[in-house]
């Protein structure tokens, strides 16, 4: 993904990139440690280094998002897919366990009700047409399941409540944002709403969402058990298993988006479903944890033992994605920083930013969780910590791509870039302080949500 950049150089040789990109990710590599004792987050090294060679610095790339809205933001949305499936696969708590509860109130409801406000903002203090306004708030509203690093969640059936709703939340909301974002182009008539807006209704939001999950997660079910079966009863389709992870993603996000469907839901669902696929046991057969020295096993024979398999494959298909996440996290945020210039100076950001992080969120937050069992220091939070970054930058660059251009375009541009840049300095400060701060405050009292 980082070889994207070498379309907009124009002062570097090619050995220049490859040493630029080389010794940013080796540094990145060094400096992890040093990064998390001053408060630092790999975001916010990535934004500043982006702003540094952007147009306004030293002028090595210059992704105007004018000229370049569709390569940026198929960028944006691989970047998006890669992490929304590496966010399924780590999220081990059963599908119908009461933990997601929250997590899909925060993703639907405190969703929906910060579109509404962000909308009234845009109308009332922003002077925007309603439908630009409620574009704003479908670009804003979804949080972040890549830039949130230091407060993603734990793989495995009992993690932190706070870090699984949080990563919960924003793998969802990146897809239940879309019917949002499309219902502000309808109103621009950049868009089809059909007649009392009967296909808004029914394809743009129930059907995408409904029809994104199941796809995802039946077709991700289907090929996963399909490995599982050829490599345990057949000793065939053994390794490649990079090639088992973006094929799922494409294939997940293909057909969805063919059946007029979210293809980001679809790809987490994906996620979801693929760590699930259970393991059918040959008969006759032990475990291999029974045995002497299991962990010494080579793949060939953990991949191909019935009860083993599946475990085999998602891990090695996990351990890939994780890192092509860190790789999508590196180019999205190096592209935001060196858009920055491209935003226009504009007084309201310096009050819609604050308002939008401190007012509009924690309100949106409180009141779609009322009647779940958190405490307050949770609910709090989740309030603060709603990180925006990829998800706002894909629909601001598919708004553009679908024809929202000229001083509109421009106003949303300096409002989505101002709201993610900030997200990434503030949340990226205030992360590890105040999640030390909660884990002690929790360490003292009783479990605030129940595990089931």
């Amino acid at each position: 993904m980082v070889i994207v950049f070498i379309h907009w150089h124009a002062l570097m040789s090619d050995p220049l990139w490859s040493l630029l990109v080389g010794a940013l990710l080796i540094a990145m590599v060094l400096a992890g440690s040093a990064l998390a004792r001053i408060f630092l987050t790999s975001a916010m090294i990535y934004l500043g280094i982006g702003c540094v060679i952007g147009p306004a610095w030293l002028g090595l790339m210059a992704p105007d998002p004018g000229d370049h809205a569709n390569l940026l933001g198929r960028v944006a949305e691989v970047a998006l897919l890669i992490s929304l499936f590496t966010v399924g696969l780590r999220m081990g708590v059963p599908i119908f366990d009461r933990r997601w509860m929250l997590s899909l109130r925060l993703a639907f409801i405190s969703m929906s009700i910060t579109v509404g406000l962000i909308a009234m903002v845009g109308v009332w203090g922003l002077r925007l047409p309603w439908g630009a306004a409620v574009l704003l708030g479908g670009m804003l509203a979804p949080t972040d399941p890549v830039l949130a690093s230091g407060v993603k969640t734990e793989r495995g059936a009992d993690p932190d409540s706070l870090r699984f709703s949080l990563a919960g939340e924003g793998a969802l909301n990146d897809g239940t944002a879309l019917p949002f974002v499309l219902l502000g182009l309808g109103l621009l008539d950049k868009h089809a709403l059909g007649a009392h807006m009967l296909h808004w209704w029914s394809v743009d939001l129930l059907w995408s969402t409904v029809g994104g999950l199941t796809m995802g997660a039946a077709l991700s079910s289907v090929i996963g058990r399909l490995i599982v079966h050829l490599r345990t009863r057949h000793q065939q389709a053994i390794g490649l298993d990079e090639f088992v992870s973006l094929g799922i993603v494409a294939v997940t996000y293909g057909v969805a988006q063919l059946c007029h469907a979210s293809g980001f839901l679809a790809v987490f669902a994906a996620g979801l479903a693929l760590q699930r696929i259970k393991e059918r046991p040959r008969e006759g057969t032990t475990a291999l944890s029974m045995a002497p020295n299991f962990r010494r096993h080579a793949y060939g024979v953990l991949a191909t033992h019935s009860h083993h398999a599946s475990a085999a494959m998602t891990h090695a298909v996990h351990g890939f994605n994780g890192q092509l996440e860190k790789l999508a996290e590196l180019t999205v945020v190096l592209l935001v920083g060196a858009m920055i210039p491209y935003a226009a100076p504009w007084g309201a950001l310096g009050w819609f930013i604050p308002l939008l992080f401190v007012v509009i969120r924690p309100v949106a937050v409180f009141a779609g969780t009322l009647g779940e069992p958190i405490g307050l220091p949770q609910r709090a939070m989740i309030g603060w910590f709603g990180i925006r970054g990829i998800g706002s930058v894909f629909y601001l660059l598919f708004a553009m791509r679908l024809g929202v251009s000229g001083a509109l375009a421009q106003q949303l541009l300096t409002l989505t870039l101002a709201s993610v840049a900030t997200s990434i300095l503030i949340h990226g400060v205030t992360v590890r302080p105040l999640l030390r701060w909660y884990i002690r405050r929790i360490a003292t009292q009783a479990p605030i949500t129940p595990s089931t």
